[in-house]
């Protein structure tokens, strides 16, 4: 058997499989952070939108040290932690991390256009956490920590593809394999706990594990 499909099967059998829409935790219909708290260094609440910003969803493992990355980037007026992508509705954090609601760690991103594009996040995205790891990343093991890209609209979903396409190529000049991350459109954010909420700027000396290639994107088309 070629070595590349021996180390796929691996690694297929060794990864934690989605849930299905059937075993999935019912969940709740009330949501889980209510009422709404302010941002605890951007000042705003938590689900601000400001006129003429735009909003993007990203997951690259657990939420706590990549929301810091994107508050700290100029350009993002407010950003947010919660989860994605499953099927049980308004989840706890000990429910995800079952990974029995089919749902991913996500940060929500808002953002100026005018200051930082969607393209300038993607390229954050893709270089701050290893996409070809399949449902985990390092050692954050599960279907809750599994890469994913959650577009708007459109516009965002064809640049969320055309940057894939790209950065796969970098990736293979470095030797690395086939990128996981999962690009689906038309999903529902719900916010975490406000424990989880900027995490990291109410524990500095919190758990941020960095799990980067070291793969930069090359110059855009």
């Amino acid at each position: 058997m070629d070595i590349d499909v021996l180390s796929w099967l691996n690694n297929r059998l060794s990864t934690p499989q989605l849930v299905s829409p059937d075993d999935a935790l019912p969940g709740r219909e009330t949501p889980i952070l209510d009422p709404m708290p302010t941002h605890e260094v951007l000042g705003l609440p938590l689900d601000e939108v400001p006129a003429g910003a735009e909003v993007a969803y990203f997951a690259l493992g657990c939420y706590w040290g990549e929301e810091r990355m994107f508050w700290e980037t100029p350009g993002v007026l407010n950003t947010a932690v919660g989860f994605m992508g499953g099927f049980t509705p308004n989840p706890t954090y000990e429910e995800s991390c079952t990974g029995q609601t089919g749902h991913t760690e996500t940060v929500q991103v808002v953002f100026d256009p005018s200051q930082v594009s969607y393209d300038d996040l993607l390229q954050l995205f893709w270089e701050n956490h290893d996409p070809t790891q399949l449902n985990r990343q390092g050692n954050d093991l599960g279907t809750q920590y599994r890469s994913a890209i959650f577009p708007v609209d459109e516009a965002q979903r064809v640049a969320a593809e055309k940057s894939l396409e790209a950065f796969q190529r970098r990736l293979e000049e470095s030797g690395y394999g086939q990128i996981a991350t999962e690009i689906t459109p038309d999903q529902r954010f719900y916010y975490a706990e406000r424990e989880h909420q900027q995490y990291l700027h109410k524990n500095p000396n919190g758990y941020c594990p960095n799990h980067a290639t070291g793969v930069k994107c090359g110059p855009r088309d």
